[in-house]
């Protein structure tokens, strides 16, 4: 049976190899790797995996046009509800969303839908696709502030169904967290986002860059002097949070949102760029997350030796575990239980070691990990160059405090109903705008929710 052939593995640079490199680190599947995979699929009568799909894929029909060789009929599948399949299929965490509700995974392996969309995608992007069909006009003008995976989203399906869609990016490059948050080695820009951005614009979809919302223009004007009938807000959250420990204002502090920028937008990592940045032979980064994973890898792919300091054991560690996986076959060095509470600089100013203290777990808090309690005397330096705070972020207030009518929770994200709608009429939101930092596939439901409410709202209107 088809369901007894063991998962098919995915070939990858060898560890020690791509830690000196910003190269993929995964090749993915040929076509006969991704035709046997996809083989083991079941094809439930009741797929768990489209209700645990954020977008709603339609994974089994995909899944049956791979088992046939049609790839190109398995990405007119996908696209039916996913404008960034090369994406998704990188960058998702598909082990706690579609394979995680897989029913091969309840006894074995599910089935590895995440790498068969990429097999997709990367495929039928080398194939010759009729152009864009592109709806008839309804006459109507939507603004969408952010072009990241929510914007992007939203704009898409808007754009299908004939709206005259215009994405503002503050940013001089369309993508937003998938350009500036995410390295190259995990989604390469040129080959992949890029790509899928122009199969946007190709629906319709105009991208000004360079655009501020709430500085160079405002949702008033665009609303009230530019024609823009609704607005879709998925700007992300990109302020960065920090401990508030002494010496966080030394030289050699970085947030990881400013260090992964300047390395995946500003190309900090290549010689031919005049964006350098300076790391130096030890990083310490605070946080388990995907973001600082993604610091962390960076960081040593600069060269470092690199310290992933977490105040909770590796099964708290809230990364994907193929992320967890990839950096300690690269080299990063897992300090656990361990929380700083100092930064410790030099007499000129610069980070010269991280003091910090050993934990362990008490009682579960309310997200029902086990909190981290101190150990008395336990302080400890880790001598370090580079200190980079990876600990989540919340969306920045600058479009919340420049238009009325907007209100916004205790952390600082707008309020909105489950449909996207602000609390100002014709103002929609989704995304880790309303959220805060969550994963790029919930901000494309999020987007493609927001698009169904802006379509129902102006026909209404």
């Amino acid at each position: 049976m088809a369901n007894r052939i063991p998962r098919v593995p995915v070939r990858e640079q060898d560890p020690k190899v791509r830690a000196t490199n910003f190269e993929e680190v995964c090749y993915g599947y040929n076509k006969e790797e991704a035709m046997l995979e996809a083989s083991r699929c079941l094809n439930c009568r009741n797929p768990r995996c489209i209700s645990a799909c954020p977008v709603g894929l339609q994974i089994p029909r995909f899944i049956a046009e791979v088992v046939a060789g049609n790839i190109a009929g398995a990405a007119a599948v996908i696209a039916e509800d996913s404008s960034l399949p090369a994406v998704c299929g990188r960058v998702c965490p598909q082990e706690t969303q579609c394979e995680g509700s897989c029913v091969l995974g309840v006894k074995g392996e599910p089935v590895a839908i995440g790498k068969l969309e990429r097999f997709v995608a990367d495929y039928s992007r080398e194939l010759e696709k009729p152009a864009a069909e592109k709806a008839e006009k309804k006459g109507k003008k939507v603004a969408v502030i952010g072009s990241g995976p929510a914007g992007l989203a939203c704009a898409s399906d808007l754009a299908k169904w004939g709206y005259d869609v215009t994405i503002f990016e503050a940013l001089h490059k369309a993508g937003g967290v998938l350009e500036y948050g995410i390295p190259e080695f995990r989604l390469p820009k040129e080959k992949v986002l890029r790509h899928e951005i122009d199969a946007v614009r190709e629906l319709g979809v105009k991208i000004e860059t360079n655009v501020i919302v709430g500085r160079t223009i405002t949702i008033d004007s665009l609303m009230d002097q530019e024609g823009f009938e609704a607005v879709f807000i998925g700007t992300g959250a990109g302020l960065p949070k920090f401990m508030n420990i002494p010496g966080e204002n030394l030289c050699g502090v970085f947030s990881a949102n400013e260090f992964l920028t300047r390395n995946n937008l500003m190309k900090a990592w290549r010689e031919d760029y005049l964006t350098p940045i300076h790391a130096g032979k030890k990083v310490c980064v605070v946080g388990g997350g995907n973001v600082a994973m993604d610091a962390a890898r960076t960081a040593l792919r600069l060269g470092a030796e690199v310290h992933i300091v977490y105040r909770r054991t590796e099964a708290e560690l809230p990364a994907r575990r193929e992320e967890v996986h990839h950096a300690k076959e690269e080299g990063i060095i897992f300090d656990l239980l361990t929380n700083p509470v100092e930064v410790i600089g030099d007499e000129k100013g610069w980070v010269k070691a991280l003091k910090c203290i050993r934990m362990e777990l008490g009682e579960p808090d309310e997200s029902g990990r086990r909190s981290p309690v101190p150990i008395a005397g336990s302080e400890f330096e880790i001598p370090t160059e580079t200190v980079i705070m990876a600990l989540g972020t919340s969306p920045n207030p600058l479009i919340s405090k420049t238009t009325k009518g907007l209100e916004t929770t205790r952390r600082g994200c707008l309020v909105a109903d489950e449909a996207g709608a602000t609390t100002r009429p014709g103002v929609f939101a989704g995304g880790d705008a309303v959220t805060g930092a969550a994963t790029v596939i919930l901000a494309m439901g999020a987007g493609r929710t927001a698009a169904k409410a802006i379509d129902a709202y102006l026909k209404q209107k």
